[in-house]
């Protein structure tokens, strides 16, 4: 059965899926990201020519493929032609373990049947509004409302999908992150929050200290989650982790699941 994306705390959060190892955002990243123990999968979402919303995070496909252009002005047969592994290396490009081994660009319709039970926290990346009632069919289709928290770095995403869908969980805008920021420096932060407030954060952002002992006390207080993204080295998860953060996002979540381990973090 799915549970609550809450419930328990996710304290693992594999960014793009095993992205250590596998080429990021692809099934194969995320199934061996489920099979060491991650909480949740991060991932990103954009809307392909024909209308199916697929897993990438850029918005063209040249970083990560042999294609080239935007991911939108592909239909999703043209994207499936792609090598979703031709360019992950290891080794600064000496070698391309994947690179001709089938590895393709896939559907969140394929991810969330892969991964069965599995928690998603899924970035709207386009700015086509279209997306959100695309992304919704997908979500009811599964039956995955209870284990999803959506994110966009797109205001006018978030305010639609809250609007369409009220019982899908979601995390805070930029704007709100930024909002909440100021006024927990000014002091100015209600006594209680009228909704669930999920922080999904980096550590300093444009030269704002976000994460310190002061903001993190303060949204325990209203009972906020406070998930901090993307902690590479265990120095740094380790110091976050005894900071009291509740969720730490990671490129590599092996080295997390060790460190959590280390610290009897549950």
């Amino acid at each position: 059965m799915s549970e609550d994306f809450l419930t328990p705390m996710p304290r693992v959060v594999a960014h793009r899926g095993d992205s250590a190892n596998w080429p990021e955002n692809t099934l194969e990243a995320f199934i061996s990201g489920v099979r060491m123990g991650i909480d949740v999968i991060e991932t990103d979402v954009h809307l392909s020519k024909d209308g199916h919303v697929v897993i990438w995070h850029d918005p063209t496909l040249e970083r990560n493929t042999d294609g080239s252009g935007t991911l939108e002005s592909h239909t999703l047969a043209e994207l499936r032609q792609y090598d979703a592994g031709y360019t992950f290396t290891k080794d600064g490009g000496r070698t391309f373990p994947f690179r001709g081994r089938g590895i393709r660009i896939c559907t969140l319709d394929e991810a969330l049947e892969a991964c069965p039970g599995q928690r998603f926290n899924i970035d709207l990346k386009s700015r086509e509004p279209e997306i959100v009632d695309r992304y919704i069919e997908v979500i009811r289709r599964h039956d995955a409302g209870k284990r999803v928290c959506t994110a966009s770095f797109h205001d006018s995403n978030m305010r639609m999908l809250r609007a369409k869908a009220p019982d899908l969980l979601t995390s805070v805008s930029t704007k709100e992150v930024l909002s909440l920021v100021v006024r927990q420096k000014t002091h100015t932060l209600p006594a209680r929050f009228a909704r669930k407030i999920i922080f999904q954060v980096p550590e300093a952002y444009y030269g704002v200290r976000i994460i310190t002992d002061g903001f993190i006390r303060a949204m325990h207080a209203r009972d906020a989650v406070v998930m901090v993204w993307t902690i590479n080295g265990e120095k740094d998860m380790e110091r976050l982790f005894r900071m009291g953060v509740d969720t730490i996002m990671t490129d590599d979540p092996a080295l997390l699941i060790r460190c959590r381990d280390r610290l009897g973090i549950h």
